[in-house]
């Protein structure tokens, strides 16, 4: 019996409620609309599910995969033959918690929610945030933002569970944020909730700022097309998709994947696209822009299971 055919038949005698799911496509869980099968998907409901499965993993030898949203994440053709733990949208990891000018959310929360969740109390911080579509959980570890906004700016402390399963509550000032990482990066801490300390505002400002924010992502994003959001990290001092479409590759594609005609930092699945055309295309666009521009161009998107 392999570890993890182990770690389900103890899963299921000391958390029988938890909600496990076997070879569960991974296609369903990205933006992508990509993946092949995890091996094992967790869904905890709980913090103490939750506790339960690391601490059995960690006794196995087992190193999960934390799943946010997926909207970050490219998944091989092939799948994942490890383990994916993924909060699941109910109790705990759902809710939102306003305290005065705080906002505590589940990890399991989508930004979208969290940032309507302020403009509806009239607190402004989290404009930003309304049109990127992670979860608490998944834009904290990469400390997402848009607009000149990132998380970082407004948290206040994220609480997590530790390998061993222990659960423990970290000041901001002590996560080192930077851009697109922080130390939940690694993948080695699953955040549970996340407090958010944010300004008194006026209710339809903010509300006319996130209106004015999403009209410019409808404008100039692919929304309407499977991606991962922005595919490349921002160059210093340099912008990844004005360098991609002055090399001429709008448009370019590889089987199902292709470079936004609309906005050239975002590969998009034109449908079909298998992870290999996107991994493909990538490659293509690194070593293009790379030649004729000398920019080396690093992915924002995580890859799993390649």
């Amino acid at each position: 019996m392999d570890n993890i055919s182990t770690f389900i038949r103890q899963l299921n005698t000391a958390a029988p409620d938890l909600e496990l799911r076997e070879y569960e496509p991974m296609s369903r869980h990205t933006s992508f609309r990509i993946g092949g099968p995890a091996r094992l998907m967790v869904l905890p409901r709980t913090g103490g599910q939750a506790h339960t499965a690391l601490s059995l993993a960690a006794e196995l030898g087992i190193v999960p995969f934390f799943l946010g949203n997926g909207t970050n994440l490219l998944v091989s053709d092939r799948g994942y033959p490890g383990v994916v733990v993924k909060l699941s949208g109910q109790e705990r990891f759902s809710r939102i918690q306003p305290e005065g000018r705080r906002l505590s959310a589940g990890g399991g929360v989508l930004l979208s929610r969290l940032a309507n969740a302020a403009w509806e109390r009239s607190l402004t911080g989290l404009e930003f945030a309304q049109g990127i579509p992670g979860s608490v959980g998944g834009a904290t570890a990469m400390n997402a933002g848009a607009y000149g906004g990132e998380l970082s700016q407004v948290l206040n402390t994220v609480t997590a569970l530790m390998p061993d399963g222990a659960e423990r509550t970290i000041p901001a000032a002590e996560c080192s944020f930077g851009y697109r990482k922080s130390i939940f990066s690694g993948g080695e801490m699953l955040i549970l909730e996340a407090t958010f300390l944010l300004e008194p505002g006026d209710g339809e400002a903010v509300k006319a700022r996130m209106e004015d924010l999403a009209a410019r992502r409808r404008e100039k994003q692919p929304l309407e097309l499977p991606s991962a959001g922005s595919f490349f990290q921002r160059p210093e001092g340099q912008f990844a998709g004005a360098l991609i479409e002055k090399c001429g590759l709008k448009g370019a594609e590889v089987g199902g994947a292709q470079v936004s005609e609309k906005h050239a930092g975002f590969l998009v699945n034109r449908g079909g696209a298998t992870a290999e055309d996107v991994r493909r295309l990538m490659e293509l666009v690194r070593e293009t822009v790379l030649r004729e521009t000398g920019v080396r161009l690093e992915p924002e998107v995580k890859f799993l299971g390649f």
